[in-house]
């Protein structure tokens, strides 16, 4: 694999910023190449906020990534804003719990998850980020799913109760992921 750019995107206070982080993490573990480059307004919770990161076996020439290959969205305005700007053949995850459009891209391939119903099924809305990271593995097998529950569990360590739930929102989101893979190839 000569390597991948994930954008995801939504409001501040969705935790994309951390789903990129964890995605990263998860892609060192891995032995990969990783740059992390977070974008958000001045207003954080409740304002713009997006994250790319650059995978690859090969050393990262640039963070800013313009063509992203996959994008995650969290909400319309992101996806009205980002959709458009993914490479054709590439993936966009929605999340339809506040994405009522279609992406309207037939170049590429959307996947679309109630991420907001699986995050509440698994104990916590607030986990509707790790139910879209949790889609993106299992479609695109970049990372491993265990070394990104690893992840996950390293990262909430001091906050350690809410790791069942966390890790109950990425494997269901991971199932969405692998059934939409599955479904696409048949």
């Amino acid at each position: 694999m000569a390597g991948t750019e994930v954008l995801m995107a939504g409001f501040g206070g969705q935790g994309m910023l951390l789903s990129g982080k964890l995605l990263a993490y998860a892609a060192m573990k891995k032995g990969m190449e990783v740059s992390w480059l977070p974008s958000y307004g001045p207003e954080m919770r409740g304002g713009t906020a997006n994250v790319t990161v650059c995978l690859s076996n090969n050393p990262v020439g640039s963070p800013y990534i313009s063509k992203p290959r996959a994008l995650l969205v969290m909400n319309q305005p992101s996806l009205e804003k980002f959709g458009p700007r993914v490479k054709p053949g590439g993936l966009i995850v929605v999340n339809t719990s506040l994405v009522p459009i279609e992406a309207n891209r037939k170049d590429c391939t959307v996947v679309y998850i109630a991420a907001g119903e699986l995050a509440q099924k698994a104990g916590t809305i607030r986990a509707a980020n790790l139910v879209m990271l949790g889609a993106y593995v299992g479609w695109a097998g970049i990372v491993d799913k265990d070394t990104t529950i690893a992840m996950i569990k390293k990262e909430f360590k001091k906050k350690a109760k809410f790791i069942p739930a966390n890790v109950a929102a990425f494997k269901l989101g991971y199932e969405e992921g692998r059934k939409a893979r599955k479904g696409k190839q048949a």
